[in-house]
């Protein structure tokens, strides 16, 4: 769906089908894409430039889109390394085909919900060093579980499992507090895809900052992708959706 959103080539008719649905209730949704894209890079880049990441961990990856975890990643240093987690077999495919001659981009069929199982695959592990700084992407995923506690143990434990000098890098839909009317279109969202492989959970500031603990959010904290260090002025207005998501960047000290 987000390289549909994206305006990319690489997904299905079922993926069209689902976007067209939510197109019909949030028309906002392809700039929103592209927000939270661009969000990516910008931390990515940032990450790798100016913090000297080298390793990358993105979970729940998805199909191959426009500007990659790996491009972004090794544009600052050909040397980053990436791996990729979907225990989808489509993406499996589709992403070892496409990374086929890049040497230092991995595909884990691992299920990210099983942290244990996740970090003791073959090719995480091998392809990882967890006793140097990693980067662990949970972008656009947690909102898929449905259930906090839950939601909760997959984030704690993987960032158990980092060395000091470690990143998580994590977007969520939220709930907005004081906002009857994006309080209403998150509800719509939530029930309209509730039981299908899209159920989504807007949730609560304090929900996903709990996704952060023991962690040191990096300013400008948790807060929406537009405010999150953007690269020039902006020239397109904001959405309701702008103001469903939250992103957080925090280091493990």
């Amino acid at each position: 769906m987000s390289d549909a959103l994206l305006g990319g080539c690489d997904h299905y008719e079922a993926d069209r089908a689902a976007v067209r649905r939510l197109l019909a209730i949030a028309p906002g949704a392809e700039t929103m894409a592209r927000e939270h894209r661009a969000w990516l890079v910008r931390v990515v880049r940032f990450l790798a430039a100016e913090r000297g990441v080298d390793q990358f961990l993105d979970l729940g990856s998805g199909l191959p889109a426009a500007e990659n975890t790996h491009q972004i990643a090794q544009r600052q240093n050909p040397d980053a390394r990436v791996v990729y987690v979907d225990n989808d077999p489509v993406v499996q495919v589709h992403g070892r085909a496409v990374l086929e001659e890049n040497d230092r981009t991995h595909v884990s069929g691992a299920d990210l919900t099983d942290p244990g199982a996740t970090l003791g695959d073959p090719v995480v592990y091998r392809h990882l060093d967890f006793d140097r700084p990693v980067a662990l992407l949970l972008c656009g995923v947690l909102h898929h579980v449905e259930s906090l506690d839950r939601a909760q143990y997959i984030a704690r434990s993987f960032t158990a499992e980092l060395c000091p000098g470690s990143y998580l890098v994590l977007t969520h839909h939220h709930q907005p507090p004081d906002d009857p009317p994006r309080q209403a279109l998150a509800h719509l969202l939530d029930t309209t895809f509730e039981g299908t492989a899209l159920a989504t959970a807007h949730r609560s500031r304090a929900e996903i900052a709990s996704f952060f603990t023991g962690l040191d959010l990096l300013a400008p904290g948790l807060g929406h992708l537009h405010d999150w260090w953007p690269d020039g002025p902006r020239l397109t207005p904001l959405g309701d959706l702008n103001f469903l998501t939250l992103g957080g960047v925090a280091l493990k000290s």
